[in-house]
C-alpha cells in the first residue's frame, strides 16, 4: 500500500528543522489518476474544499443570481474583516434575514486586526458564515426550515449530499461534522481531485453546471471575498487567473485548473497548514499550470518564511516530485 511521503520542509538557519509528510492527487474530470505523491486513495473530509459545490446547491434553492461578492463569499473560508462581514450581512438581507439566523458558532475574526478590534465572538465573524448565509437565504427562498438546516436529514442538506455524490462519481461517503456545524463529507483523495476536475469541467455535472461554474467565476472575480489578507487561496487566484483555489481545515487543499481541465487534492498528514501552500505551487508548477514569473510572484505561498528574532532565516519548502502514469 501506498503511504504518505514528505511534502514540505522547514529549514531554519540551515538545519532541517521539520518535516511535513503527505499525500496529492491529480486527476482529470474522467475521474483517471494522472500524477500522484504518496497515497492518492487516503481516505479524507473535504471540509471547506467543499464549498463551491454547496454554493452551487444553494444558488439552485436560491433561484436568482446574485452579485459576484456574495457568491464568492458563499464559497469562502473569509478572515473576518469588514469586507467579508459587511458581504455577509447584505446576503442575508436579500430574504430580510438577520445574523441571528446563522447556526453557526460564534467567532472572533481570523484576521490579527480585526481581532483586535472585535468586543465580543460573533456568529457572522466565523469564516464559514458565507456559507451558513447562503444556506439560510436558500432555506427562506425554497420554504424550508431555516432554522434546522444543520441537519443531514434537511431537504438542503439531502440536495448536498446527492450533488457530492453526482459530481465524485461515488456511491457513499462518510458522513461527519465540520468544525461550524454542518455535514461533511469523507472520501478518498482522488475523489476530490476528480470533483475538482468537474469544476474546471463543469459540463460534466448534468444540472449543476451553470450554478457550478458561476461559483468558480465568482470566486475568480473576487478571490479577496474567498479568503481575505495574505491567504493562500486569495494570492493564488489574484495572481493565476485560470486556477480556482478552496483550502479546508486540517490543511486539505484542492485546486481547479481551468486549463487543461484537472483537478488537484492536498492532504497533509499532521494538519500542518503552512505545508499546503508549497506542496500547491510546486504542483502547480510541475503540472506547468505555474510559470516561473507567477511563482516568483507567488513566492510567500511557495516558499513562506522561517522567522527569528524578528529577521527571516529560513523557510518551508516543498520536497515532492509527481509520479505520473
Amino acid at each position: 500500500m501506498a503511504s504518505a511521503e514528505p511534502l514540505a520542509r522547514l529549514v531554519r538557519s540551515g538545519l532541517e528543522e521539520s518535516v511535513h509528510l503527505g499525500n496529492v492527487a491529480v486527476c482529470d474530470a474522467d475521474g483517471r489518476l494522472v500524477a500522484w505523491a504518496g497515497d492518492p486513495d487516503r481516505s479524507v473530509f473535504a471540509r471547506s474544499s467543499m464549498k463551491p459545490l454547496q454554493a452551487a446547491v444553494s444558488l439552485g434553492a436560491i433561484g436568482r443570481d446574485l452579485p459576484d461578492r456574495q457568491v464568492a463569499v458563499m464559497c469562502g473560508s473569509h478572515e473576518g474583516e469588514p469586507i467579508h462581514v459587511r458581504t455577509v450581512r447584505a446576503l442575508l438581507r436579500r430574504d430580510g434575514l438577520t445574523e441571528e439566523a446563522l447556526r453557526c458558532p460564534p467567532a472572533y475574526p481570523f484576521d490579527a486586526r480585526s481581532h483586535a478590534r472585535a468586543v465580543r465572538p460573533r456568529r457572522i465573524a466565523h469564516n464559514c458564515s458565507g456559507k451558513h448565509a447562503g444556506m439560510t437565504v436558500a432555506c427562506a427562498s425554497a420554504g424550508w426550515d431555516v432554522e434546522g438546516y444543520l441537519r443531514r436529514g434537511h431537504p438542503l442538506q439531502r440536495r448536498v449530499l446527492r450533488a457530492v455524490l453526482s459530481a465524485t462519481g461515488l456511491e457513499r461517503v462518510h458522513l461527519g461534522v465540520d468544525g461550524c456545524g454542518v455535514p461533511c463529507h469523507g472520501m478518498p483523495l482522488r475523489s476530490m481531485a476528480t470533483l475538482y476536475a468537474r469544476l474546471a469541467r463543469p459540463e460534466r455535472l448534468g444540472d449543476l453546471a451553470e450554478r457550478v461554474e458561476r461559483c468558480t467565476r465568482a470566486m475568480r472575480a473576487e478571490p479577496y471575498l474567498v479568503a481575505g489578507r495574505n491567504q493562500v487561496d486569495t494570492l493564488v487566484m489574484s495572481e493565476i487567473p485560470d486556477v480556482v483555489v478552496k483550502t479546508g481545515a486540517e490543511a486539505i487543499l484542492c485546486a481547479a485548473l481551468l486549463d487543461p481541465g484537472l483537478g488537484i487534492a492536498i492532504k497533509v498528514e499532521d494538519g500542518g497548514e503552512r505545508a499546503s501552500g508549497p506542496t500547491l505551487m510546486r504542483a502547480l508548477s510541475q503540472l506547468g499550470a505555474a510559470s516561473a514569473r507567477q511563482a516568483r510572484a507567488l513566492d510567500r505561498v511557495g516558499r513562506p518564511p522561517v522567522r527569528g528574532g524578528g529577521a527571516v532565516v529560513g523557510h518551508v519548502t516543498a520536497a515532492f516530485d509527481l509520479r505520473r502514469r
